[in-house]
């Protein structure tokens, strides 16, 4: 609808002779003086070499006087400095409304498939998941969602951390303290991971000796392997439980590992541009650059003991994409600390020529903290599982209400995780916020459950109705009945903001706009009285896309 618009100014600019490329119109960011603005009579008037006002003026009357006008607009004015300011007619509105209940993704442009990989999750095993974890998997569920919306293919993994110096920690724990394999369940591992990581902390050569073991893990140590196999399979089973429980999914499970047999390759590739160098006995690629304001240290492909870090199975991993999957992207929704790590290891992908830097996106996100503004902990005070917060936001809803008690289990999880993931989403991706289960457990306000609530009202109401689609007419009832049309034709907006800045806020901070209007439109519309049968099917279609959308 911007761009018939833009259209129509854009001819009567031409029509006055000046010369124009294009001109866009927005949607306006003051609704209560016009629908959308068309701010480019600036540059227009300016290339022109004619005075602004003449010409805004003269594009207005130009246009008014169109045999067509009131197909296009209720009212088109200029205002000082520059703009022009529009309303909509109300059958151009209609017009498209009829296209999103007609069109198959209500009409959102969908675009020339590409392959995206998305790495995300991301945890380490031999650990129970934490509450830290949640954005990872809320926020690059619903990137991949947004993607694919779009039209394109993504391939996503979970990219665990299975590998590192945690597992030497955990397995010499294991065969210090004499466990059996089937005695290594979570709850030994949730006790053996931070023992010993608190004991590394303070004595260098035990540190050394669970070095070792990783590194001879990684070179085929046949005993290690058991015991490693073994964390896995717990591991990964606590993993995948809370992920379902989130409705997040994969369609692999690789971890830190699989790319151990790509490393030889990325080896000979480093070396065969020139760019490892050895330094204090480890290899090293040099990837500073004269444009850097801050320090950038190398990225270290191997240690002076010869074994490999994060940084070279990162690296590995996208040789591995690249040649399993050949993508035109590749996306990893991390936390934000790790931007530094990711830099070094993309520019060295850029240096060896294994994957275009400007291809490999860094999408970091924020942390999840508590109302002291600290790192969020459950209400226990322990340890922050992810689990315990599942159980935590369960309580509290469930204590919201006395009749939430008599909800089943199922209907209760759908509820926590619309309170979990509307929390989550509505936050810009890259910023920290603080998790207020009461505040999110609520009803009303920017919330889940409101979005929930606003849902099933609106099904209630069209549940047992006969809707007409043919019979939709081209009359718009009354200002809350146009508010939210408009807001339903700002759809496409939300979503090609949300897929282009991969930020699902966008699409959150839409949904919660349209419910406010399409509560303030039930209230003032009493639609269930209505004698006036196409008043009536008219609203019910507008009730049913807004349900659909």
């Amino acid at each position: 609808m911007k761009e018939e618009l833009a259209l129509v100014i854009l001819n009567a600019v031409k029509e006055l002779g000046c010369e124009v490329g294009s001109v866009l119109v927005n949607v306006s960011d003051r609704p209560d003086l016009c629908d959308y603005q068309c701010n480019d009579l600036f540059k227009i008037a300016k290339v022109n070499g004619v005075d602004i006002n003449t010409l805004g003026n003269s594009v207005v009357s130009s246009i008014k006087k169109l045999d067509n006008y009131s197909s296009y607009f209720k009212d088109i004015e200029f205002v000082k400095p520059g703009f022009l300011n529009i309303k909509a007619s109300d059958v151009l509105i209609d017009k498209y409304i009829k296209k999103m209940l007609n069109n198959d993704k209500f009409g959102i442009d969908i675009d020339n498939s590409e392959t995206f990989v998305i790495d995300f999750g991301g945890a380490n095993v031999a650990k129970p998941l934490h509450v830290g974890h949640m954005r990872t998997a809320i926020v690059g569920e619903s990137i991949k969602r947004i993607i694919e919306y779009k039209g394109h293919k993504t391939i996503s993994d979970v990219h665990i951390g299975d590998y590192g110096l945690q597992i030497g920690e955990v397995i010499y724990g294991i065969l210090e303290e004499g466990k059996a394999l089937d005695e290594v369940d979570i709850a030994y591992l949730d006790y053996i991971y931070p023992y010993m990581s608190n004991r590394v902390k303070e004595d260098e050569d035990l540190k050394e000796k669970c070095a070792t073991i990783t590194k001879d893990l990684q070179d085929g140590n046949l005993e290690y392997k058991k015991i490693w196999k073994r964390i896995m399979e717990v591991s990964v089973k606590d993993i995948k439980k809370n992920y379902d429980f989130l409705d997040v999914s994969f369609d692999y499970w690789y971890g830190e590992s699989d790319a151990y047999k790509y490393l030889d390759e990325t080896e000979e590739i480093l070396n065969s541009k020139g760019l490892l160098k050895e330094s204090m006995g480890a290899m090293i690629v040099d990837v500073k650059e004269e444009s850097d304001k801050k320090e950038i240290p190398p990225f270290i492909f191997k240690k002076s003991n010869g074994a490999y870090l994060y940084e070279s199975t990162d690296l590995a991993t996208i040789l591995q994409r690249k040649k399993d999957f050949n993508p035109d992207h590749i996306l990893y929704v991390v936390d934000n600390r790790q931007e530094l790590h990711f830099e070094r290891v993309f520019r060295t992908s850029e240096k060896s020529l294994i994957f275009p830097k400007e291809k490999l996106e860094f999408l970091g996100y924020g942390t999840v903290n508590g109302e002291d503004g600290k790192p969020y902990k459950t209400r226990s005070g322990g340890n922050p599982k992810l689990e315990g917060l599942f159980n935590d936001v369960k309580e509290i809803f469930i204590s919201k209400k006395e009749t939430n008690k008599d909800k089943s289990s199922e209907d209760i999880d759908i509820i926590v995780n619309s309170i979990l993931k509307f929390a989550d989403l509505q936050n810009s991706r890259e910023k920290d916020y603080i998790f207020d289960i009461n505040k999110f457990s609520d009803v009303v306000g920017k919330t889940g459950p409101y979005v929930v609530y606003t849902y099933l009202r609106l099904n209630k109401i069209i549940k047992d109705s006969k809707i007409d689609v043919a019979s939709f007419t081209d009359k718009i009832y009354n200002e809350y009945d146009r508010d939210l049309r408009l807001k339903l034709l700002a759809l496409s907006n939300a979503v090609n903001s949300a897929f282009i800045s991969r930020k699902p806020s966008f699409i959150a901070d839409y949904v919660y706009d349209l419910c406010t209007l399409a509560n303030t439109f039930y209230e003032h519309n009493h639609i269930n009285n209505l004698k006036d049968l196409v008043n009536y099917n008219d609203w019910l279609n507008v009730i049913r896309l807004t349900s659909l959308v």
